[in-house]
């Protein structure tokens, strides 16, 4: 009876590897992609990734260890792990990085058996490895697994910090202090990080003399990492303003910004004096007095006295780099009060946009100094010169920022704003009336054509007049754009009015269904959410292609050769051009989408819709808005590739769901390594990159070979 159940077994085995692809033929480049972009949802995929794990090529090995990670599946961990011990170190380098990605999918569930086991390879190959870049994505991946306890999220910590007092090179400094930034960013759930993490942050934020250049990463990622860990003695503060790296001085007035320690002889309020009405009161612990400043052109009453961390956020205010004027502007209202006016109005009139913007912005909270006021009416009141494609900007600000200091003065200068030929002065002219609570002229924009005036206004209407205005939401989702019809449908939700509301948005419903969209996804949730909230019946959504149809399933060989180290440029109307090296190592399905998408044509007239100053720069989207972009989904390729300044990433609104929006990184952004896809790296241009403001047009898209 044993002989005959195991020979079926063994035919039933037999018969399932038959039905299987031969792995061995089929596990190369391509099908490894292939299997990938699908998601791999069969044992023939699955069979092909790992056939190409065991591939002899490292290149074949390398492809399919990083496919695994990427499907993000705790399961496969333990089919990652023999390829820490390759003897490629960019395979041992994927292998660690892959088992972090795979990792993700244990977030919020019960601890998994897998990751003990991973933690633990992980350790021993540290224990072993001597490439930098290796050590490197150990470290990193050490430090974002996600932990079940916070034993075992202070063990990694030490694994981390135990490495510094043993490896002195720069690569490997750089290793460590991505490891702890990554474990100060991941592992918040479980309290500040003890005094070892700090003390090691610390060390690595010092500038060395044989690293002046080369070690400038090594002290952002640890300046990074004790602001996100609250940790910012003054001394750091006074010795990062004083780098001779930009980004490294940007970050010092982010740490300036910051709550001072306990008995921090840099840090403090003081006595400072400005405007009368804008005195502060003096604190019971004054800090150490530094020489007065006081802006150009402009006279205090008394001289403003500072604290060392306030000064250091001054001196930032005549940085030589726009990023850090723009950091000191963003935070120095916060750490002087009233005082900050006067070099708010000096900013105002910054050469660079971006800071003069910034200094508007915030002169929302100067009402009591005339100077500052003033500032902004001026703006306001230049509607005429703001028609013009680049010269809007002020007097979109502007009307914001007086709205909260000056209601009346800004009520009276409305009308001409919401009234404008330009849309995006009737979009800030939204932004504006949801400040002053203005329903008409919010009803009014709520019908305007433009569907990102009608957008901002919906979105206002809700928070200020609620389901009174509920008939405005139910006329908006007739409109066919997607961010309308999600802001209808959120304003809509849980209405009184149920029987004006169910059959307006279950028309909205069936229609986007029938469109049936990945990009459509978005305002068919945010309406089957409303009809739910209303408790009318939700139909079932129509199958679709699914996430990935566009940039990885068509992918084929002559494509991916074509693309081998290719370029594109990108000119932006009226600001200049610049280059990007395409990565197709790195993210060959968006890559070969991005270039198809490009020589079509696709990406000519639309505009860089979301400027985030010191973050990034967004474009790429036909509706000039988050939600309107390509209508089938591309694939995440998370990989090595940083987020450093200039790097070129895939906009994307959860997992998977990028739809050839694209943003430029114009800092370093380590939060966003292993959560969007770089495709791309700024080669020359980067200055053009930095000028580029809200609504600036993409002539073209030009692919190099």
């Amino acid at each position: 009876m044993i002989d005959v159940r195991l020979r079926l077994l063994l035919l039933a085995a037999c018969c399932t590897l038959a039905a299987l692809p031969s792995a061995a033929q089929t596990a190369n480049p391509l099908t490894i992609l292939r299997a990938e972009a699908r998601g791999a949802p069969t044992a023939g995929d699955l069979a092909v990734l790992r056939a190409g794990v065991r591939s002899r090529d490292p290149e074949i090995a390398r492809i399919a260890v990083r496919a695994l990670g990427r499907l993000e599946r705790p399961s496969l961990i333990s089919g990652l792990l023999p390829s820490l011990r390759h003897s490629a170190p960019e395979v041992r380098a994927a292998a660690a990085n892959a088992i972090g990605q795979a990792a993700q999918g244990a977030r919020g569930t019960k601890p998994d058996p897998a990751l003990k086991t991973a933690t633990q390879s992980l350790r021993a190959r540290l224990a072993l490895e001597e490439v930098p870049a290796v050590r490197a994505a150990i470290l990193e991946t050490l430090a974002r697994l996600p932990y079940a306890t916070s034993g075992e999220a202070r063990e990694a910590a030490r694994s981390i910090v135990a490495d510094l007092g043993t490896r002195d090179g720069t690569d490997d400094r750089l290793a460590i202090a991505q490891g702890l930034e990554t474990f100060v960013r991941a592992q918040q759930a479980f309290g500040p990080p003890d005094a070892r993490v700090i003390a090691a942050l610390v060390e690595l934020s010092t500038p060395r003399e044989d690293e002046a250049t080369s070690g400038a990463r090594v002290r952002r990622l640890a300046l990074e990492g004790l602001i996100a860990a609250g940790a910012a003695a003054g001394d750091i503060v006074q010795q990062a303003a004083a780098d001779p790296d930009a980004q490294v001085r940007r970050l010092a007035m982010k740490l300036a910004a910051l709550p001072a320690p306990s008995g921090d002889p840099f840090a403090g309020v003081v006595p400072v004096a400005g405007p009368a009405a804008e005195r502060e009161q003096a604190s019971k612990a004054p800090a150490q007095p530094v020489p007065a400043f006081v802006p150009a052109g402009e006279t205090s009453d008394p001289p403003v006295v500072l604290s060392r961390r306030q000064a250091a956020l001054v001196s930032g205010m005549i940085d030589t780099s726009p990023m850090v004027r723009l950091e000191a502007a963003r935070a120095l209202y916060g750490a002087l009060g009233g005082a900050a006016c006067p070099f708010l109005v000096g900013a105002s009139k910054d050469a660079d946009a971006h800071v003069a913007l910034m200094a508007i912005d915030r002169l929302a909270a100067c009402r009591a100094l005339p100077d500052a006021m003033a500032v902004l009416e001026r703006a306001v009141a230049d509607v005429p010169a703001a028609g013009s494609a680049r010269g809007w900007h002020r007097t979109a600000h502007a009307i914001v920022a007086l709205a909260s200091a000056l209601p009346a003065k800004a009520a009276a200068s409305l009308p001409a704003i919401a009234g404008a030929r330009a849309w995006p002065l009737r979009m800030y002219a939204a932004r504006a009336a949801a400040v002053l609570r203005d329903r008409a002229v919010l009803e009014r924009l709520a019908a305007d054509p433009d569907d990102n005036v009608s957008e901002a206004a919906i979105a206002a209407l809700s928070e200020t007049a609620g389901h009174a205005a509920d008939q405005v939401y139910v006329a908006a989702l007739a409109r066919g754009s997607h961010q309308v019809v999600r802001a209808a449908a959120l304003a809509l939700a849980g209405t009184p009015d149920r029987g004006a509301a169910a059959p307006a948005l279950a028309r909205a419903l069936e229609r986007l269904i029938e469109e049936g969209t990945d990009n459509g996804a978005d305002p068919r949730q945010a309406v089957a959410d409303a009809l739910a909230s209303i408790g009318s019946p939700v139909p079932a959504p129509k199958p679709g292609r699914g996430a990935g149809a566009a940039a990885g399933l068509d992918v084929d060989a002559a494509a991916l050769q074509r693309l081998a180290a290719p370029r594109a440029r990108i000119s932006v109307r009226g600001v200049g051009s610049f280059e990007i090296a395409l990565l197709p190592r790195e993210a060959p399905g968006t890559v070969v989408q991005f270039a198809r998408l490009a020589e079509a044509g696709y990406y000519h007239g639309l505009t860089f819709h979301r400027i985030v100053p010191n973050m990034a720069v967004q474009g790429g989207s036909p509706g000039a808005n988050e939600y309107v972009g390509y209508d089938r989904y591309m694939r995440d390729e998370l990989g090595l590739w940083p987020h450093v300044r200039g790097a070129v990433g895939l906009s994307t609104r959860g997992r998977d769901t990028g739809d050839a929006q694209i943003f430029i990184d114009t800092v370093d952004n380590p939060r966003f390594d292993h959560e969007y896809t770089v495709f791309a790296q700024v080669l020359n241009g980067i200055d053009v990159v930095d000028l580029i403001l809200e609504g600036d047009v993409i002539e073209s898209v030009e692919i190099i070979p």
